[in-house]
């Protein structure tokens, strides 16, 4: 069996089962004459629901990220059928990073800052190298408060997909739940939600730890490849 430490990163395939394919069914399989309503909505969230659970068994690795993802899934279908107002899809959708964003910033103050486990970690970065070379320079402070300015901009990252997100919801979906118009707004959300925030949010992250690469470099004089995890 596979472990946390082979898992190797499937973009196309986690497009494809977490966003393509739902959307499909949403807006082109509800109709009465095909799933309906109901029937489009739990085939649609099992694709991703489905994949996350078996991610999460497979690797045998507690993600707080795809945890959250599970959640939202569970709570998007519960929303759609028990037929609540649309208003707590909105809430749900900018919920999600909310929480996420408010815990990167909360964990700033604790021993464990959830950028540590982000961006500056054994899987990404040589920590040791680069904290050998801070040390003989002294860098640590300055480095320090650098990796809180990092912790700052990943929360705001975060808080920008909590207000696409609630923007997003509120234009695309005004149908009632429960009924096929309401399944193709939801299909519409989870197509557009794409472009309009996954992408900007992942360019934001790159940002991001461009500037924890470049301060590392002005600190520590390493090249890319040399702060580079032997991982990688």
């Amino acid at each position: 069996m596979k472990t946390s430490s082979s898992h190797k990163p499937r973009p196309m395939i986690d497009l494809l089962v977490s966003i393509i394919i739902p959307s499909f069914i949403l807006m082109k399989l509800s109709g009465d004459e095909q799933l309906g309503a109901s029937g489009g909505l739990i085939v649609a969230l099992a694709f991703p629901l489905g994949w996350g659970l078996f991610e999460l068994i497979k690797y045998k690795k507690f993600n707080f990220i795809a945890l959250l993802g599970l959640a939202s899934v569970a709570l998007t279908g519960g929303i759609g059928l028990f037929e609540l107002d649309t208003k707590w899809l909105a809430i749900k959708e900018a919920a999600i990073p909310a929480v996420i964003g408010i815990a990167v910033l909360i964990s700033a103050f604790t021993p464990y800052p959830l950028v540590r486990a982000l961006l500056f970690n054994p899987d990404v970065m040589d920590v040791e190298k680069i904290k050998q070379k801070l040390e003989e320079h002294n860098s640590t402070a300055a480095f320090e408060k650098r990796l809180l300015k990092a912790t700052y901009l990943v929360a705001g990252s975060f808080a920008f997909s909590a207000v696409m997100n609630y923007i997003l919801a509120k234009w695309l979906v005004t149908s009632p739940a429960g009924t096929p118009a309401f399944n193709e707004e939801l299909g519409q959300l989870t197509l557009y939600s794409y472009p309009m925030i996954a992408l900007p949010s992942m360019l934001m992250m790159l940002g991001i730890f461009y500037y924890l690469w470049r301060t590392i470099r002005d600190l520590t004089g390493l090249t890319l490849e040399e702060v580079m995890s032997p991982k990688q």
